[in-house]
């Protein structure tokens, strides 16, 4: 960043409200939008931070019509779990407001009738799919078909979530009406187009010459689509959810939510500015002055977006500032499969509240180690559990606890003075020292992950000092020097509260209370004199505390269950066989038989052995690939169905007397099939 700027305004993505916020939001866009805001903040840098629900897309019309709620219940009810969800979470937005206010509505229809008077929209008739039996145009959402690439049969008319395709729904195969489930019909319609190509050249400039800072995932999306023909964009759709269109000819029609939602960020600075104005003073500072940095956290499905879309809207405006950095993620799986709200495979922010209460920072911290920046990462429980244990409480909490415990133990938890230095305490000086200038690098860059890196070293710097000065001993010979060693591991510890603010709140606010530090700001990271000599620390408590495994393992029971249910919601019955004569069937002997023992075959991970009573009076040997399904002792007892006639077969050097007959459920589990009621063993089955 050359440019010095005055102030910076920050926006963060608006979350649709038709669904909670899950981890994936969070890594990719609102955790480090946080973090940069804490960290400007605490530079005493004048910033404003901008959040908000978008509430007009089609997916929220598709859950109402769902549930048989409007479309302003499902936005109600989600826009009030998304901002307690972030505000608990400690995301600092200055307002979290929405795209339903009556400030927003009339902003966005005046922006457009602007550019519409101004003649910088071009009017066009289209075809476009309609449904006849819904008497409706519809939206991409509302079109699904087979897709043209991965033949996946549920791909919806603007992509296909399968193979991730990005599609139109006249590419789509035998497309059906998700509404009323009927073929659409193509049928004639007008619109008002942003005609982008106008300002394809000025993009190329403005992007690809004047930002070659941004991202390389950004940049090198952006030069994909300006390599191409840009073509003009529908900035409204034919819909009754959204802004009416404010100009002559548009009944039935609104403003595109591509169109209304980035309009939201503006109108929610009016918004906050007219309820605070003695703090924030008149929003067009935020938005029209040159010296005003702005700068959009958002994740890469949105960078078209905001990298194009937007800034032709605002200099086809005029009077606004266009964005200086766009660092957008990538994007976060969870336990190595893509997030999908549709699939519920996602950790939810509200649950997460409600399972670990108290650990947001826990999350925080796992979420900017594991940031996809510049590529996609990968979310687990155990990775989740491992730094925890292995990082907060071993290392950090670890460092401060010592320290704490240890100017308790010997002075009473009054800081001891500083003496003589000696080359161990000069080395951890000189080891934090020039730990401010390395953040800022990483931090003014957007490199969260490094930033954090560079505070967690802090503490290890810290943890190696104690340890190598063991005051725990030198006290029964040298109390003095004892007091330098605990001096200087509380300045260390004076500043990871610093350091870690931005990243980790709620830790830092609960150790800047342990000792006693009310206040202070980043210019004073790197500093060795930030608690004075007979300084009055609080009582020590635990910074963070081991998460055990069985925390853990219901979490994966958890997405074990959804996983399962989703395996059943979309099974499908194999088709049914041709049809053979009954004399085929009379040609298999299936018998009941019962488990008299069972145990696992050795060096074999799938083969359980039996012996089975077969009503014979002699026993026979059956092996069987359900090891995987079943425990041995789950099995004893019970009375099984089993192929008493075909021909034996050795497998692992063991002779199998027949075949036991088991159900293959949706998820791929074996089940072994039985009896209602007791039945005699050898009784045949036919």
């Amino acid at each position: 960043m050359d440019k010095k700027f005055k102030r910076t305004t920050v926006t963060a993505a608006l979350p649709y409200a038709n669904g909670g916020v899950h981890i994936g939001h969070l890594a990719g866009v609102y955790v480090p939008a946080d973090i940069y805001v804490r960290y400007l903040r605490l530079k005493k840098e004048d910033v404003v931070f901008i959040g908000g629900s978008d509430e007009h897309g089609v997916p929220i019309t598709i859950r109402a019509k769902k549930e048989g709620i409007t479309p302003q219940d499902v936005c109600d009810r989600y826009h009030k779990i998304i901002k307690d969800s972030f505000k608990e979470f400690g995301i600092s937005f200055d307002i979290y407001s929405r795209t339903t206010s009556k400030i927003h509505n009339k902003f966005a229809s005046d922006f457009f009738k602007k550019l519409y008077d101004d003649g910088k929209l071009i009017e066009k008739e289209t075809e476009q799919y309609y449904d006849e039996e819904a008497h409706q145009f519809l939206a991409d959402r509302y079109i699904m078909g087979e897709c043209p690439h991965c033949h996946n049969p549920h791909a919806y008319g603007d992509q296909c979530e399968k193979c991730g395709s990005d599609l139109s729904p006249m590419e789509l195969i035998n497309p059906h009406s998700t509404i009323s489930g009927s073929k659409p019909v193509i049928k004639k319609t007008k619109n008002w187009y942003l005609p982008l190509n106008e300002y394809q050249d000025w993009l190329k400039k403005w992007i690809l010459e004047g930002h070659k800072e941004w991202r390389p995932n950004v940049y090198g999306q952006c030069k994909s689509w300006l390599d191409m023909d840009l073509q003009p964009r529908a900035m409204t759709r034919d819909l009754d959810w959204g802004i009416p269109v404010p100009v002559p000819g548009a009944d039935g029609k609104v403003l595109y939510v591509w169109f209304d939602a980035p309009i939201g960020y503006i109108s929610n600075t009016v918004e906050l500015c007219e309820k605070e104005p003695e703090k924030f003073g008149n929003w067009e500072k935020w938005w029209k002055d040159p010296e005003t940095r702005l700068v959009h956290f958002i994740g890469k499905d949105n960078i078209v977006f905001h990298c194009l879309i937007f800034p032709v809207m605002l200099k086809a405006h005029g009077g606004y500032i266009l964005p200086d950095n766009v660092p957008a993620n990538e994007f976060l799986n969870l336990e190595n499969d893509k997030i999908s709200t549709s699939r519920n495979w996602a950790v939810w922010l509200d649950e997460y509240l409600r399972d670990f209460p108290g650990k947001q920072d826990v999350l925080r911290y796992v979420l900017t180690a594991n940031a996809p920046e510049t590529k996609d990462n990968n979310f687990t429980w155990k990775d989740f559990q491992e730094r925890n244990n292995s990082e907060l409480v071993a290392i950090y909490g670890n460092f401060v606890n010592r320290a704490l415990q240890l100017t308790k133990k010997y002075w009473g938890g009054v800081v001891p003075a500083c003496g003589e230095l000696q080359d161990v305490d000069r080395k951890a000086i000189e080891e934090f020292k020039d730990v401010k200038a390395q953040m800022e690098n990483y931090l003014d860059n957007f490199k969260f992950r490094e930033a954090q890196k560079e505070a967690m070293n802090l503490a290890r710097i810290g943890n190696k000092y104690i340890t190598e000065c063991e005051p725990w001993k030198v006290w029964k010979t040298d109390p003095k020097r004892v007091e330098t060693i605990l001096n200087i591991s509380l300045q260390l510890v004076a500043n990871l509260a610093i350091a870690f603010e931005p990243f980790l709140p709620f830790s830092s606010e609960k150790l800047r209370k342990m000792i006693n530090m009310e206040q202070f700001d980043w210019t004073e990271l790197g500093r060795t004199d930030l608690l004075e000599a007979g300084h009055q620390l609080a009582e020590p408590q635990l910074l963070f505390e081991k998460i055990e495994d069985d925390v853990i393992d219901a979490q994966l029971k958890k997405l074990a269950d959804t996983k399962k249910a989703n395996e059943l919601a979309n099974y499908k019955p194999q088709p049914v066989k041709a049809t053979v004569p009954f004399e085929d069937f009379e040609k298999l002997d299936i018998r009941v038989g019962h488990i008299k023992e069972c145990k696992k075959v050795k060096k074999s991970k799938k083969l359980l052995q039996f012996l089975i009573d077969d009503g014979t009076g002699e026993d026979r040997t059956i092996l069987s690939g359900i090891a995987a399904y079943y425990e041995p002792e789950q099995l004893v007892g019970k009375d099984v169905l089993f192929v008493a006639n075909f021909a034996p077969r050795k497998m692992m050097g063991i002779e199998s007397q027949g075949m036991i007959l088991s159900a293959v459920d949706a998820d791929g589990s074996l089940h072994v099939t039985s009896t209602l009621d007791k039945v005699k063993p050898g009784s045949i089955v036919g």
